[in-house]
């Protein structure tokens, strides 16, 4: 073979074949392929070969019947094809010398080896040789390994260690193993490896040793009545463990053995061979003639001309609709009152042969003529296919006495073939009852002024009576939330019969107030109708602007001015702008202004004022001149700036009355180390006797001026208090020690004379020193047996003879002189 351009190289290549056995039997000769030539020789022309490049062509002649042997070159950069033909695997660089490559024929290569399942022996049965190229000079030593050999399952096959035949041991089953991988080993005498482990593919081919066999042994399908010919019924399928590949063993056609019944004849259905598709063949499938088939079918192996079994398939033929719907009767005649709306007028009944409770069979009506109005409907009962005819709308007598209606009844499903529909009349005739009477209109807006008089007319509210009859109609209101109206029975006029309010939110939505009213006409029975009438009241200016919040806390120094909102319940244009005005002498601290809006008023602190809760009298006037007077509590705090809350005052507080007790403890005990001193020095008693009179004795000062004394005089108010009399402590019992009061100073400003008077009283109130000016003074009772007599008995007494002055001595040091003067006066 000659390549243009370039040298020549010749290339002498080793073509090794994958040499194959197939043992038939232990009789049967064993077909042996070979080269026609043991050695090519290649030549190939340029510098470098290229992948792919075709250098030549061997013949191999194989065993006939049996497949392609495999033939492979040791070689990587040459490849060789199925036919025999040699490539070029990759580019491969030339010598312009010739290039001489020899490759010697090798046999540690096994080809597949195909064995027949069911193989009669007999075993243990030679399959092949195994042998190796480096036996010259040693001895080599053969094994197989793998799954079969050594390895479950094991003793399959076997090799007999010095001449390298593999053999095969017992018959095999391709259905449990269709495969065997095993591996052959050549080691020397020494144990050393002479070969790489070499692969062995050992394939069971088949038997046709399996039937086949149905997946169900009845299949179960249907199609409708009066299908045409090639619609699908079911599938069956069938089974073989047989090789369906390579051989028609496993190879399953599908056949009809027999159908019943035989009607309308005997070929109704038909098989795929192949898929086993049941499909109709035939028309004439008819529900009511025959509602089932049962069929025989077949299945065969070997294409068809194998093994056989058969298997059953019930073709159920389901429910056509060819059969339409009919009336029985056709004709119906009912009454319906009038003004009633759901009322069943007539029930209709059909009859279908169709199978029942199927589409095929369930009725469905419609109305086809008779009702322009639109006031009948019709509906199907589920339980018995009955047509159901109601009002839709309520009939009015006095418009149309007679009613014909048409209403024609189908299916669910359509019918297959063309049927005539069945069509059914039905008249209805119309009752006259009493009717309600009839606002007209049913709600009726009236606009009325909120506020006006009790017994000012609003509106006239009527009804009408639909009946041809003229009857009497009387009126009352049914509801009226706020009983703010009455209503005449007869002429149906309302009057107010209370103060009308829009802002009465309980009552009013939208400055709408809301009131049904009932009418009743005479009639046998009475009936009653209702109207609503809805009252849009107009706004005045009934109530004044309020300031929101009516609380507020602020400092007394450097405070933060309150701005408090502005609401007024009326409507535009009697709300903002507002006014505002302090009242009371509240202006006197405080100051109100209101924004350049109007809508809120900014309340501020003007005078210093110690921390309390005050009242600020707050008067806001809205546009048309309405004022509403508001008392604000403003709790003034001891702070600066903004404040929530005002501070709590100092925790430690509690200790100073802690050290009041502990000092006042230490007085008492120090009067009394006086008491017991002055006891033991003068002798006098501790306690006086049970009716001291001098517990009795007043100080009397200034009186107050009379009712008629209108010019107070405040430097009498200050002497009084300056010319109190001192309090003289008794000296034989535990003092009790009262706070001194505080006395607020008189003002420099003639407008405080007045907050002045009033706190000085209350004061003086509290003050057990201060002296009773002009009030009623009282004299305890001294109590039965009191040793000092009557104050009249000081002038009574013509002498101080009958008087016995002894007890003075008996009073202590303070009375020794009075003692001394009228004791002891007649022995001086």
């Amino acid at each position: 073979m000659g390549f243009p351009g370039g040298s020549l190289t010749t290339l002498f290549l080793t073509v090794v074949l994958l040499q194959v056995c197939w043992p038939y039997s232990q009789a049967a000769e064993r077909c042996q392929g070979g080269f026609g030539e043991g050695q090519v020789t290649l030549e190939a022309g340029g510098a470098e070969l290229e992948p792919g490049q075709v250098l030549g062509k061997v013949l191999y002649t194989g065993c006939p019947g049996q497949e392609t042997a495999v033939l492979r070159t040791d070689d990587d950069d040459f490849a060789v094809l199925d036919d025999g033909t040699i490539q070029e695997r990759k580019a491969v660089k030339n010598f312009p010398s010739k290039r001489i490559l020899r490759r010697r024929k090798r046999e540690w290569v096994a080809p597949p080896i195909y064995i027949p399942e069911n193989g009669k022996g007999p075993f243990p049965q030679r399959l092949y040789q195994l042998k190796s190229n480096n036996d010259r000079g040693t001895k080599i030593f053969y094994s197989i390994t793998g799954p079969g050999a050594d390895s479950p399952p094991e003793g399959v096959f076997t090799i007999e260690k010095e001449s390298g035949w593999m053999l095969l041991n017992e018959p095999l089953d391709r259905e449990k193993i269709a495969k065997y991988e095993l591996y052959g080993h050549a080691v020397s005498e020494n144990g050393a490896s002479v070969e790489e482990p070499m692969n062995i593919s050992i394939i069971v081919t088949d038997q046709n040793d399996h039937k086949p066999k149905f997946t169900q042994e009845v299949f179960r399908g249907s199609v409708l009545e009066g299908a045409l010919p090639g619609t699908p019924v079911m599938q069956v399928t069938a089974t073989d463990e047989d090789d369906a590949i390579n051989t028609y063993n496993g190879v399953i056609a599908y056949s009809i053995h027999s159908q019943e019944p035989k009607d309308p004849h005997d070929l109704m259905f038909t098989i795929h061979r192949s898929t086993g598709t049941i499909s109709v063949v035939s028309s004439g499938l008819d529900r009511e003639r025959v509602p089932e088939y049962t069929l025989t079918i077949q299945a065969a192996d070997m294409n068809g001309d194998g093994s056989t079994t058969t298997a059953v398939a019930m073709v159920e033929i389901l429910d056509a609709n060819d059969h339409a719907p009919v009336f029985d009767p056709q004709k119906y005649e009912a009454q319906v009152p009038e003004n009633t709306v759901g009322h069943e007028v007539q029930q209709l009944t059909v009859t279908d042969l169709d199978v029942p409770n199927t589409p095929a069979w369930r009725a469905t009506y419609h109305i086809v003529g008779g009702d322009d109005g639109d006031y009948f409907t019709i509906s199907t009962d589920p339980e018995s296919n009955q047509g159901v005819l109601t009002t839709k709308k309520g009939l009015d007598f006095e418009a149309k006495t007679q009613h014909t209606l048409y209403v024609e009844v189908t299916n669910e499903s359509p019918f297959v073939v063309k049927l005539a529909t069945s069509t059914a009349t039905i008249m209805v005739y119309v009752e006259d009852v009493n009717e309600p009477p009839m606002f007209i209109p049913p709600s009726k807006v009236v606009e009325v002024q909120e506020g006006i008089l009790v017994g000012e007319p609003v509106c006239t509210y009527t009804a009408q009576d639909p009946d041809k009859e003229n009857q009497k109609i009387s009126y009352h209101i049914l509801k009226d939330p706020a009983g703010w109206l009455t209503m005449d029975p007869s002429s149906g006029q309302v009057t107010a019969a209370g103060v009308l309010d829009r802002e009465d939110e309980r009552f009013v939505k939208d400055n709408i107030y809301e009131v049904v009213i009932l009418a009743t006409d005479d009639g046998s029975p009475p009936t009653t109708g209702t109207g609503t009438l809805l009252l849009t009241l107009i706004d005045v200016n009934d109530h004044g602007p309020v300031p929101e919040p009516r609380q507020i806390t602020i400092c007394n120094q450097d405070p933060v001015p309150q701005v408090l909102n502005i609401t007024d319940k009326d409507l535009s244009p009697h709300t903002s702008p507002f006014r505002a005005q302090l009242t009371h002498d509240s202006d006197m601290h405080w100051i109100a202004d209101v924004n350049e809006k109007g809508d809120t008023v900014i309340l501020s602190l003007k005078k210093f004022l110690k921390q309390d809760t005050y009242d600020v009298h707050l008067s806001l006037f809205d546009h048309g001149n309405k004022e509403q007077l508001t008392v604000i509590s403003a709790t003034v705090c001891d702070c600066s700036g903004h404040v929530n809350t005002c501070p709590e005052p100092w925790k430690g507080a509690f200790v100073l009355p802690i050290l009041g007790a502990i000092l006042a403890l230490l007085l008492l005990l120090l009067v009394l180390l006086l008491l017991v001193r002055k006891k033991r020095k003068g002798k006098e008693p501790l306690l006086l006797p049970e009716d001291d009179t001098r517990d009795n004795v007043f100080y009397y000062g200034e009186e107050g001026g009379g009712e008629e004394d209108q010019d107070y005089d405040i430097t009498q108010l200050h002497r009084g208090l300056e010319a109190r009399p001192e309090v003289v402590l008794r000296n034989d019992v535990a003092p009790t020690f009262i706070p001194t009061p505080m006395y607020r100073l008189r003002p420099a400003n003639p407008d405080e004379i007045g907050n002045f008077i009033v706190e000085n009283l209350k004061t003086a109130n509290s003050d057990p020193t201060a002296p009773p000016y002009d009030s009623l003074l009282v004299f305890d009772y001294e109590g039965s047996g009191s040793d000092a007599a009557s104050l009249s008995s000081l002038t009574s007494s013509a002498s101080d003879k009958d008087q016995d002055y002894d007890y003075l001595n008996e009073w202590g040091s303070r009375f020794k002189k009075l003692a001394d003067m009228y004791g002891g006066g007649e022995e001086d």
